[in-house]
């Protein structure tokens, strides 16, 4: 398994090396002009408007967009290294002290040269109001889902309004700060990722309201002039025309808002000229952005037409092979990476039909993953069986696409010191994903499953009867709940044909009745976050994960009921225990962190809070004229753009075509 991974995905960076142009940017200088004012980007997940933090959810177009108008967050994730560093754009220089109780308090100094947008300087005030906004409870009263800081020392005081400042955030001066972590929330394996905040401006959000520190902490001061409440957030945070979540209109990122048409779902950008560059130094070039919906049956001859210049994250197989005949008759590139999410069916545990494990499992052995697989995205993507991305750094290390991290020993080593790198090498190699239960197409286990979980009635209570009845019943709680489910998938997306195929008809032999229904994606958000109320029993979508994988609160049992972190309501503590372990490893320790990954995986496969789909290689096409997008080196198009920029392509020099080199 490990050997032929390695190979699939060596073999789609060679389809993408192969057609990527090589044009430097010291070429497009002595071209002497840019004539290209503009770059239209096309995504299949429509923009939802959530421009501004999480806590009304996520979709990937969203993230795309707030990295574009967010900068100068105090930590960044560095790719080469997987780990979180300090970002050197915003940091000058970072303290860390222990006291006698085993707090850790980190001082961190920023730069005096960062502006917003309007031109007002940030400081160390607008990040401690980051953090005083991300778990205010007028924040919550407007519909936000404030979690997530319960590391912060004195966050329960100050959240329980017994304290009247927040203790474990200090503001030191203009260009100093402090945060505060408490003992019992270390070790974190992603620790610096703790003070990950970016800056947000209270002179817009909050007008007239002031981040104060009492000498004991820090907390938001009201003036004449304006007042931090909900009646005001809700104008300055959800009004649809000028609220900070969808139109944010000062803002810290290397570009600007020009506009966000709701009814279009397309999104403007201009260049933010207070913006000094990102850590690597880089400031974008490119003028104006348009990032605009498209949909898979039309998307490539847009891009071919010149309506779009760039497609990212491309998934489906028809749409791919499309686009890669568009490059070998127009002047179009791509680019591919494996990607770090999966597609997959979300089960709502909440619902009694699909609260039982069993039935779950059932649903799991009634689905031809492989012809799903086979269908949609063909040879570019893998069927995956656990919480996974295959382009998850901790993936690479499990299946051994990455080398262990494991320093060789030197010449002189002892004997006690090659023992141990054996058996730190016997360790990395134990570690395999083949002990996850494998739900392979299997219509009599399903069956079997289902009985043993006593959906043996019919809908009249009587004994279910394969021959002439079409589901199956069982008695919960006094009432008799059917197997007549629900599923809901992205309205446009083409995958209802496959899940035709592959799950419902399946379904039907074990006498389990699904309803395939498409919903417009943002409504869809909507109900996976648990932002509205769900009538559904399952939901398909694909989700990339974040940097920091941390999945304890996702399936934290006391966050089943009522939060939209669990998104699956379920409930399970060995499953929640088991990820709150794989936190709590030492920084560092990257081979503790992936047995404990691996354990993790393994318990999730087997109460199958959702059923895992595929993971795949992304496939971006792009016109030539865009220069330097390195996207494999970035997270997503948004923070590669910063480094791109717009320019003629060059004529190879006859001369040069002895010197190409081909990959085997």
């Amino acid at each position: 398994m490990k050997k032929f991974l390695a190979i699939f995905l060596a073999l789609m960076m060679v389809v993408g090396a192969a057609a990527l142009a090589e044009n430097t940017e010291a070429e497009q200088l002595e071209s002497g002009e840019n004539l290209y004012t503009q770059l239209v980007v096309g995504s299949t997940t429509p923009l939802s408007g959530c421009f501004f933090t999480e806590m009304w959810g996520s979709n990937s177009s969203d993230i795309d967009a707030r990295m574009l108008l967010h900068g100068y967050n105090l930590m960044e994730w560095r790719s080469e290294t997987g780990s979180y560093a300090v970002n050197h754009s915003a940091v000058s220089g970072l303290a860390v002290t222990d006291d006698e109780a085993g707090n850790r308090t980190y001082t961190i100094s920023l730069y005096d040269d960062l502006y917003y947008s309007d031109g007002t300087q940030i400081t160390a005030r607008d990040y401690a109001f980051a953090i005083l906004l991300s778990i205010a409870p007028e924040m919550a009263a407007i519909g936000a889902h404030t979690a997530g800081s319960g590391y912060i020392t004195g966050i329960d005081a100050y959240m329980a309004g017994e304290a009247d400042a927040l203790s474990g955030v200090r503001v030191l001066s203009d260009q100093m700060l402090s945060l505060t972590v408490k003992a019992e929330y270390r070790p974190f394996f992603y620790e610096l990722a703790l003070l990950d905040y970016c800056p947000y401006p209270i002179h817009v959000i909050a007008p007239g309201c002031t981040v104060e520190d009492n000498g004991e902490g820090v907390f938001i001061q009201d003036s004449e002039e304006g007042s931090f409440t909900a009646d005001v957030l809700a104008k300055t945070v959800l009004d649809p025309e000028t609220g900070y979540l969808s139109h944010p209109s000062v803002v810290s990122g290397p570009y600007t808002l020009l506009s966000f048409d709701w009814d279009t779902r397309v999104a403007e950008f201009a260049i933010n000229p207070y913006y000094k560059g990102n850590s690597a130094g880089y400031k974008p070039s490119i003028p104006k952005l348009i990032v605009r919906p498209v949909q898979n049956d039309t998307m490539v001859d847009l891009l071919a037409s010149g309506e779009v210049d760039l497609l990212h994250k491309c998934v489906s197989a028809d749409v791919i092979a499309a686009g890669m005949e568009l490059t070998a008759n127009a002047p179009v590139n791509v680019a591919n990476y494996p990607r770090s999410g999966f597609s997959f069916i979300s089960f709502c545990c909440e619902q009694p039909a699909v609260s039982s494990e069993k039935v779950r499992q059932a649903i799991a052995y009634c689905f031809d993953q492989n012809a799903m697989v086979a269908d949609y995205v063909s040879n570019y993507g893998l069927a995956v069986n656990g919480y996974y991305g295959i382009g998850q750094w901790i993936y690479e290390l499990v299946s051994g696409t990455e080398g262990a991290p494991v320093e060789e020993p030197a010449e002189n080593a002892t004997e006690a010191e090659l023992a141990e790198y054996e058996e730190t090498q016997a360790a990395w190699e134990a570690l395999t994903l083949d002990n996850l239960p494998d739900y392979a197409l299997d219509i009599g286990a399903a069956r079997k499953l289902l009985e043993d979980d006593g959906w043996t009635l019919n809908r009249e209570g009587k004994l279910f009867d394969a021959a002439k009845d079409d589901v199956r019943c069982k008695e919960i709680d006094g009432e008799l709940v059917a197997l007549e489910l629900t599923m809901l998938y992205p309205e446009g997306n083409a995958i209802e044909k496959s899940l035709d195929a592959t799950l419902v008809a399946n379904l039907a032999q074990v006498g389990v009745k699904l309803n395939v229904k498409p919903m417009p994606v943002t409504e869809l958000m909507d109900v996976y976050y648990r932002n509205s109320e769900r009538d559904c029993d399952m939901i398909y979508l694909a989700t990339n994960f974040a940097t920091v994988f941390d999945p304890s609160q996702t399936f934290s049992p006391a966050d089943a009921e009522i939060g939209a972190a669990n998104r699956t309501a379920i409930v399970d503590e060995e499953l929640y225990n088991l990820a709150v372990d794989m936190r709590r490893t030492e920084p560092g320790d990257v081979l503790a962190y992936c047995q404990k990954w691996v354990a993790f995986q393994e318990r999730f496969a087997e109460v199958l809070p959702v059923i895992p789909v595929y993971s795949n290689v992304y496939f971006d096409f792009y016109d030539n004229t865009l220069q330097e997008y390195d996207i494999t080196a970035n997270q997503t198009w948004s923070q590669a753009i910063v480094k791109a920029y717009l320019g003629d392509v060059m004529e190879e020099d006859a001369e040069d075509e002895g010197d190409l080199e081909f990959i085997e």
